[in-house]
């Protein structure tokens, strides 16, 4: 059984031999390929050489597109700074806005980021084409307009002009679902979608404003073909009832949910992934702290479960670590 079966084995509840691991890595990955960030962030061919070096050394289970949130930002005509340790530095382009017309209209197969991403899908594929999963990603509707918007002001406009906000939204998620069909279309199996700002946002107006838009994009990728993955960093304990409406097949749970009772909440037919604290959990233990974990968290969630940390592995990660997560637990 290959990287790619498996994936696909535990998704549709068959037999595996061992559970899939789906680590994000992005710092950890220029660090162990001796690249810079801002060639990681521009270049797809030191992206694709430098995760497909990871996937033979250390034996996870997927190719990964995934460098820095500011694809979609950056094609929608924001100013973008490469940097050489870290992601790129990007300025929301209406912080001082609310002037739609400001922004660019990107095309996932022109707009440069976003076409860099589908040529990421296509080196992938031409490499290991279902020999492991492709994951391709987008930005959620929230968190694509708190990138255009910036946090707060994006905050404030949920609350003060509703209209705003939902506009903005409605433009970012016609873009997310071209990026994620183009992605589909070169070779994705699986579309990561992050929107990790909806964690900030109180359970109601996330079910009122986001859940329909988010609906709207998952069912536009399940129709292309692909799978999803909901990423939404920090505590998403209390909006859990309402992720569990929206069909997704791989929910990523950071370090602070409750693994049980999402269990509990989203059934048995949603592949929970992660939980560990990327920092005190993986960078910073051992590797049987990090093995008993797993088969800790797995004991109390099931099947379907992908193993993964919380979020980004950290670059300071021993390499030991990093195997020991890897390091295959019976399924």
């Amino acid at each position: 059984m290959n990287s790619y079966q498996r994936y696909m084995a535990m998704i549709r509840g068959e037999p595996v031999d061992h559970l899939p691991r789906v680590p994000i890595l992005m710092h950890f990955a220029v660090r162990y390929a001796g690249v810079s960030y801002a060639d990681f962030a521009r270049d797809a061919q030191v992206l694709v050489d430098a995760n497909r070096r990871l996937v033979s050394d250390f034996g996870f289970d997927q190719l990964d597109s995934m460098c820095d949130p500011w694809r979609e930002t950056a094609d929608f005509g924001a100013p973008l700074e490469y940097q050489a340790d870290t992601i790129p530095r990007c300025e929301p382009p209406l912080a001082d806005t609310k002037d739609l017309s400001k922004l660019a209209r990107p095309d996932p197969l022109e707009s440069e980021r976003m076409k860099n991403a589908v040529r990421i899908v296509q080196g992938y594929k031409e490499l290991a084409w279902q020999e492991y999963s492709i994951t391709g990603w987008v930005e959620g509707p929230a968190a694509e307009a708190s990138d255009l918007r910036g946090v707060a002001g994006f905050m404030v406009d949920l609350l003060d002009d509703e209209g705003f906000a939902c506009e903005l939204m409605d433009l970012c998620l016609d873009n997310a679902i071209r990026f994620a069909r183009a992605q589909v279309a070169e070779g994705a199996d699986t579309i990561g979608v992050g929107d990790s700002v909806c964690s900030q946002i109180s359970p109601g107006l996330y079910e009122r404003l986001v859940v329909p838009r988010q609906k709207q994009l998952f069912d536009a990728i399940h129709d292309a073909g692909g799978l999803v993955r909901l990423h939404i960093c920090g505590d998403t304990n209390r909006i859990m009832p309402q992720i569990a409406t929206l069909g997704v097949d791989i929910l990523d749970c950071d370090w602070q949910v409750d693994m049980p009772e999402a269990r509990q909440i989203v059934g048995p037919k949603v592949a929970l992934a992660g939980n560990l604290d990327p920092v005190s959990a993986v960078m910073q233990s051992t590797p049987e702290e990090i093995r008993d974990s797993f088969r800790k968290i797995y004991r109390q969630v099931g099947r379907p479960y992908f193993i993964t940390a919380g979020c980004e592995i950290p670059a300071d990660t021993p390499h030991e670590n990093l195997r020991a997560l890897c390091e295959p637990i019976p399924a």
